[in-house]
């Protein structure tokens, strides 16, 4: 597939466009409009963006331009052409949740991460493609399809944050944002060869209907290299007075983060996340990992960190968010909700007191081992999703290294068990398997550790920048 009508600038890093476009030496539009041609010639393909908005784009671009040549002061993604993922409210633009009973919903407010990225500057072009209701880790729907994976376009692209990896590999859009229960931001990272952070809770504030006390759901940068996601957080995060786990700093704090040597790092390596099983491929990727931070000079000591109680946790709090969120829907419209989300809210409602009760005292002990352990290392790396990514023409996979999966997300757990010790992670990528598939590692930092989580990631990206600079196979 020929690429060639769009400009060179496309597949550069966010970071080096913005200063373009601050500068002046290219304009909003002309980027948008690269953009937009990049989305006509390959989005057919994978399709990665969903309910697109170009005129109204292009005016945006137009009125940032104006404010450029008047002299105004512009904000940090000034003329950055973004995708907003479609469980994200955004005024005036449909917003599915990947679902059919809003599958023309179009909502009257944007939410506040939207509202930051806007007031920053960005562009929205549309909206990324989700699982319904976010639910799962391979992104198709009844509205709109499945997300192809753009290295291999007979494969999952991941999700649930899957349209987001899929158009930031294809150089679709400069930034995208995320979210993260299981993994919703890190194994479509992994799965398209990008940059996804699961920030720790109330870093990227969420005022948003339901349990905001809970930890487990986060809203994150995700962008073609670690330079960008910092870039797309430092517009996003912040403190916000409607959400209680907000964090007491601004985003500007994450502006000027500089590479940190891999030299002299004390790094705890794992290979199978608590003796989970992994595909020889990604185990493959994970010792040659190994070996390259090795030699690099890091300080490198294989651990198995004690992940105790982390299914039950994740397993347990999962299954009451789906309860408190999706049971509406499914009482009102049965026949419009996939199976696997039924369920979770059937396993909601089987819950006990006794259960939850057991996985918030299980969750507190899981931090603090965690914290513990990161109090004698700088991070904890491990390999961020168990196998390749899957064909696409199945709904999950049910087993894994030959071991059967007990649910139709179990296979994430890889991820699912890092979220329930409440740390931030960063998954960047890491190789690729004989078949030239993604696999991604994940960069496990301390509690509300991201300056410091995000300086190892800009070194982690200059020993691995040959991965980073590898290209998906539609754009050839």
């Amino acid at each position: 597939m020929s690429t060639s009508g769009c400009s060179d600038f496309l597949d550069r890093p966010a970071t080096e466009l913005a200063a373009l476009l601050h500068t002046g030496q290219v304009s909003a539009v002309e980027v948008l409009t690269a953009h937009l041609e990049r989305i006509a010639a390959v989005n057919p393909t994978v399709n990665a963006l969903v309910t697109l908005v170009p005129e109204q784009a292009l005016a945006e671009a137009a009125a940032a331009d104006a404010r450029r040549q008047s002299g105004e002061p512009l904000g940090l993604l000034h003329g950055l052409p973004v995708a907003v993922k479609d469980v994200v409210d955004t005024a005036g633009i449909r917003t599915t949740y990947g679902s059919r009973i809003y599958a023309g919903h179009v909502p009257e407010q944007d939410a506040l991460i939207v509202q930051r990225m806007r007031a920053a500057g960005a562009i929205v072009v549309g909206k990324s493609n989700v699982p319904e209701f976010g639910a799962g880790s391979h992104t198709f729907n009844e509205v709109f399809g499945a997300t192809l994976n753009p290295y291999a376009t007979d494969r999952s692209a991941g999700g649930s944050s899957g349209g987001a990896a899929a158009a930031l590999a294809c150089g679709m859009v400069a930034l995208a944002d995320g979210s993260d229960l299981g993994g919703s931001l890190r194994n479509p990272a992994s799965f398209n060869n990008v940059v996804g952070l699961r920030p720790s809770a109330g870093r990227v504030p969420s005022p948003g209907p339901g349990n905001a006390w809970d930890p487990a759901g986060v809203l994150g940068p995700m962008g073609r290299s670690v330079g960008d996601a910092a870039l797309l957080l430092s517009a996003i995060a912040g403190p916000d007075p409607h959400t209680p786990l907000s964090i007491d700093e601004p985003g500007s704090v994450f502006t000027a983060i500089g590479p940190r040597s891999l030299a002299g790092t004390r790094i705890a390596f794992n290979h199978t996340v608590g003796g989970l099983p992994f595909e020889p491929e990604v185990l493959a990727v994970a010792e040659a990992t190994r070996e390259r931070l090795v030699a690099a000079g890091a300080e490198v000591t294989d651990l198995e960190p004690d992940l105790s109680g982390a299914d039950e946790v994740f397993e347990t709090l999962r299954a009451l968010s789906f309860l408190d969120g999706r049971t509406a829907d499914v009482e009102a419209h049965a026949d419009l909700v996939k199976a696997t989300v039924k369920q979770d809210v059937s396993w909601g409602r089987e819950l006990t007191p006794q259960q939850i009760n057991r996985a918030l005292s299980l969750r507190t002990e899981l931090f603090r081992r965690l914290q513990d352990l990161l109090a004698r290392f700088d991070v904890l790396i491990a390999p961020t999703v168990q196998l390749p990514p899957f064909p696409a023409s199945i709904e999950y996979p049910s087993s894994v290294a030959g071991v059967s999966m007990e649910r139709y997300y179990t296979w994430m757990r890889s991820c699912s068990r890092i979220t329930a010790t409440a740390m931030p992670v960063l998954a960047v990528p890491a190789g690729f398997t004989p078949q030239g598939l993604p696999v991604g590692m994940q960069i496990v930092g301390r509690h509300r550790g991201e300056q410091e989580l995000l300086a190892f990631g800009l070194g982690w990206e200059r020993e691995f920048a040959d991965v980073f600079a590898r290209r998906p196979v539609v754009l050839d």
